[in-house]
């Protein structure tokens, strides 16, 4: 039987790096020595009309310059094949059971259709992940909100339970339902 694999979004290519084929990364990965070592191959999310349309590159080295990463692939000799990727996104298989080789992370395709509950009452379930600069969100698929959007921090999400198929939060109130009206009533004299 086949293992399942799924692709994992680990960088995305910033701007060329000098002459020789140099590429500047944004790491989307939390151990970039495991996912950029020598002979790594990533699949190429580009535009359908790029010359990089439907391949994949190699990386033959990954150096650090001034505390930024750049990284060098096979068949990117020059400063010009280095800006026809600016902008394109790097994905790799991974075993879908993986683990992540850290007590409290996981991988966006295992929080993804998990339900969640709050004080043990399931109110949705997780659409995506979103990763923003400040934190993680959950986006929550809820019956009665649409989506809503909660901060993947210790202090709201304390448990996540992959084997149970749950993740657990503690929001503020008004994350989950509509806020009480606090105004003041009117007073007549």
């Amino acid at each position: 039987m086949p293992r399942e694999t799924t692709q994992l979004r680990v960088g995305r290519i910033t701007k060329a790096h000098g002459l020789k084929g140099g590429i500047k990364l944004e790491l989307y990965t939390d151990d970039p020595d495991r996912r950029f070592t020598p002979g790594a191959e990533f699949t190429l999310q580009v535009p359908a009309d790029s010359p990089w349309s439907g391949k994949t590159l190699t990386i033959d080295e990954l150096r650090w310059y001034n505390g930024h990463p750049v990284a060098f692939f096979e068949g990117v000799a020059d400063r010009t094949a280095a800006e026809s990727l600016a902008r394109a996104i790097l994905w790799v298989e991974q075993d879908a059971d993986a683990e992540t080789g850290e007590d409290d992370a996981w991988y966006d395709h295992q929080l993804v259709g998990l339900r969640v509950l709050r004080d043990g009452v399931d109110v949705g379930t997780v659409a995506r992940v979103d990763h923003l600069p400040a934190q993680d969100l959950l986006a929550v698929d809820t019956p009665d909100r649409g989506e809503v959007l909660v901060p993947f921090v210790s202090a709201i999400v304390p448990s996540v339970d992959i084997e149970a198929g749950t993740v657990t939060v503690t929001p503020p109130t008004g994350l989950f339902e509509d806020p009480e009206d606090t105004s003041r009533p009117e007073t007549i004299s």
